[in-house]
C-alpha cells in the first residue's frame, strides 16, 4: 500500500478477509529525500496511515524504506530509520536505490549517491542493534515476531494477480508484458483490463526452465536468505551435491563470504551485504544473454 490510498474502510475489509501483513511504502521520512526520489507525499498522509494501520493491530506491519537518492546524506538516512524505529513495525524492508532506464526518475538524469553501502551498513546495525533479526540483505523482522511461513517461489510456487504480476511453478517464470516507461505500463494495464476470462488461462510471456535453471534459481533464492542453502534438502531436490555443482560457493568460502554450518551454507553478515552482486554472479550466461538482449519500452 501506499500512504495516500489507505484508509479505514479499505483496512476493516481486509482485517475481515484475514490478512495478516500490510506493507506500506513509505520510502523516506526527509522531504529533500523524497524529492530526490521522486516520490512526494504529504507527511499528514503518512502520519494518518501509520495510525489507521496500527489502530487495526495487523499482526505484522512492515514499512519499505529506499536508500541511496542523490544528495542523501548519511543524517537524513539516519533521521528516517529513527523514525522508524520509533514508530516500531514488525518488519522493515531497505531497498538501494537502482535508476531504469526510461522511467521518470531515470530521464531526470538523477544518479544514487556512492556511499549507498555506508548507507546500508549504518541502517543495518541501527536495526540489528533495536531488536529486528536479519533475514535477508533486505528484511529485517522483530526478534519477537511469531515465526511466518515466508514463502519460498523454488519450492512453493505462486500465481500472481493484475498486470505485470509474476507466477512461478517449478519450471516456468511468467507474467504478462513487462515495462518502465508510462505510455508502456498504460497499455499493459488496458490489454489486461480488457482480456477476456479465456485469454486469463493462458500464460503468454515468460521462460521456461530447465533442470539447470531451476537447479540455479535453487541456489541463488536460497543463498540470498540469511537460513542459507540446505545442502540436504538440495540433494533430494535433485540427486547430487550443491558445492560440487556450483563451485561458485567454494569460492565464497575463500573469499570469507560464506561457511557451512549444521548441513547449511550460508552467506555471513559480509556476504549478505553483497547479495546485489553476488546474485547476478551466479546468473547462468543463457539468461544473462536473454537479459542484455531485451528491450525496455
Amino acid at each position: 500500500m501506499s500512504p495516500a490510498t489507505i484508509d479505514k474502510k479499505k483496512l476493516a475489509l481486509l482485517k475481515s478477509r484475514g490478512i495478516d501483513r500490510i506493507s506500506m511504502g513509505v520510502q523516506s521520512f526527509s522531504v529533500d529525500d523524497l524529492r530526490s526520489l521522486g516520490r512526494p507525499q504529504a507527511e499528514a498522509d503518512v502520519d494518518r496511515a501509520i495510525a489507521a494501520i496500527q489502530t487495526m493491530g495487523f499482526p505484522v506491519f512492515n514499512l519499505d524504506l529506499i536508500y541511496g537518492c542523490e544528495g542523501q546524506t548519511p543524517a537524513s538516512w539516519m533521521e528516517t530509520i529513527e523514525r522508524t524505529l520509533s514508530i516500531k513495525p514488525e518488519e522493515v524492508y531497505l531497498y538501494p536505490l537502482y535508476v531504469r532506464e526510461l522511467t521518470g526518475l531515470g530521464k531526470t538524469g538523477r544518479t544514487p549517491t556512492v556511499s549507498r553501502r555506508e548507507l546500508y551498513l549504518a541502517a543495518r546495525d541501527a536495526l540489528v542493534g533495536n531488536g529486528y533479526q536479519q533475514h535477508s540483505m533486505r528484511l529485517f523482522r522483530k526478534q519477537s515476531v511469531e515465526s511466518q511461513t515466508d514463502y519460498c517461489c523454488q519450492e512453493d510456487g505462486m500465481v500472481g494477480l493484475g498486470p505485470g504480476a509474476r507466477s512461478y511453478t517449478r519450471s516456468l517464470h511468467y507474467s504478462s508484458d513487462f515495462a518502465v516507461g508510462q505510455s508502456g505500463v498504460r497499455k499493459i494495464i488496458s490489454a489486461f483490463n480488457a482480456r477476456s476470462d479465456r485469454l486469463f488461462a493462458e500464460a503468454d510471456y515468460g521462460v521456461e526452465l530447465g533442470l539447470n535453471e531451476q537447479q540455479r534459481r535453487y541456489v541463488i533464492k536460497s543463498l540470498l536468505r540469511a537460513s542459507g542453502i540446505s545442502m540436504a534438502q538440495y540433494e533430494s531436490l535433485f540427486g547430487s551435491d550443491v558445492l560440487a555443482q556450483f563451485p561458485q560457493l567454494i569460492e565464497l568460502l575463500e573469499l570469507g563470504f560464506a561457511g557451512t554450518q549444521q548441513n547449511h551454507f550460508r552467506l555471513n553478515a559480509l556476504g549478505l551485504s553483497w547479495s546485489d552482486t553476488i546474485g547476478p554472479w551466479l546468473y547462468s550466461p543463457e539468461v544473462s544473454r536473454q537479459m542484455e538482449a531485451f528491450e525496455l519500452v
